[in-house]
């Protein structure tokens, strides 16, 4: 027995309510999932991770579709999403800590690269003073992010981007010098 009286935008009940909320849902995805799936696989070049893409992109959506406040900027709003996420992916990968000294890493390659130019830019790197020296190899040869060198190093990630610009300032500086 319901005495409830219910608006046109009210749903009747809440498997009702679920329902139209799917619907509304499907409909406002479906046109775009075959886009949504090309552009995943196009940034990731792996056809299981842009599923995995697509997935939580749905689920992100599902979730903040009350947001959305145009509906015709759904293709839009999905691919940010879709974005966002890929880029979530690469924030959880943590590269391991090796315990390999940086100076001994060339020491360990098998093919020592002779070459002039390898010759002109180990001089210019060991005259590089230390404060440019060690950010710079911390991202070029250990691959660590701005942050990721502030928080090593103790300082702003500000002042560590300052660093590595003024680094790679230097070692152009010195190896123009060189060729002069």
């Amino acid at each position: 027995m319901t005495a409830t009286t219910y608006t046109l935008d009210t749903p009747r009940s809440t498997a009702g309510a679920a329902q139209d909320r799917e619907s509304r849902f499907n409909a406002l995805i479906s046109v775009y999932m075959d886009d949504l799936y090309r552009y995943a696989y196009w940034l990731t070049h792996d056809r299981a991770v842009a599923d995995d893409l697509v997935q939580e992109t749905m689920v992100r959506a599902w979730k903040s579709m009350d947001r959305l406040q145009n509906p015709k900027a759904v293709k839009g709003w999905l691919i940010t999403i879709l974005r966002r996420e890929n880029a979530r992916r690469f924030e959880r990968y943590q590269p391991k800590q090796s315990a390999i000294p940086t100076e001994e890493l060339a020491a360990r390659k098998a093919e020592y690269d002779t070459s002039t130019e390898a010759f002109v830019l180990r001089r210019a790197l060991e005259r590089l003073p230390e404060d440019y020296r060690e950010p710079l190899l911390l991202q070029v040869i250990h691959g660590y992010s701005q942050k990721e060198i502030a928080a090593q190093l103790g300082l702003s990630s500000a002042g560590a981007g300052t660093r590595l610009f003024r680094a790679r300032q230097k070692l152009r500086e010195m190896l123009d010098a060189e060729q002069a």
